[in-house]
Parts: C-alpha cells; structure tokens; sequence
C-alpha cells in the first residue's frame, strides 16, 4: 500500500497584484485535510481528523507569521519576476 503526502501553494491575483491570495493546500492520499488561506490569516481544518494538527499550528506564532508573509515574499514576488516573460508576448 503506498501513502502519499503532499501541498500545494496557490496564488490568487486580482487586478495584478492589487490585491492577492495565498492558500496552501495539504492533503493525504489525494484529500486535502489543511488548509492556510491569507484572507483569513490562519489555518482550517477541512476534516474532524486534522482539527487537532490546525490547534496547533495555529499556536506556533512563527509559523502563521511565515505564512502570512507568503503573500509578498512569494506571491507578489513571482508575479513581478513572471510578469515580462507572461503578458503581452505573441
């Protein structure tokens, strides 16, 4: 039997980067259990079974700061970097 473990990050931009969203995704076994999304500032548990591990994520400060950081370290980061190479070329 093979267990799988994975996350994944995703950037929501609206109007450029006016204003953006970060959500990162954890999920087990292709179902996603946790989730962070910077519109709300901390982590949600998506199942019963993963309330325990958002309790304490959510009580690591240093953690939800790193999150919440992601919008402007990563996602606004990326867009700027991708930007030229990604709009207005034909």
């Amino acid at each position: 039997e093979v267990f799988q473990e994975s996350f994944k990050p995703e950037c929501h931009h609206f109007n450029g980067t006016e204003r953006v969203r970060f959500l990162l995704k954890y999920i087990y076994n292709r179902q996603q259990y946790v989730h962070f999304d910077s519109d709300v500032g901390y982590y949600v548990a998506d199942s019963p079974v993963s309330e325990s591990a958002v309790r304490y994520l959510n009580s690591q400060s240093e953690i939800l700061e790193d999150r919440r950081s992601a919008v402007d370290r990563y996602c606004r980061h990326n867009y700027e970097v991708s930007t030229p190479f990604l709009v207005g070329r034909q």
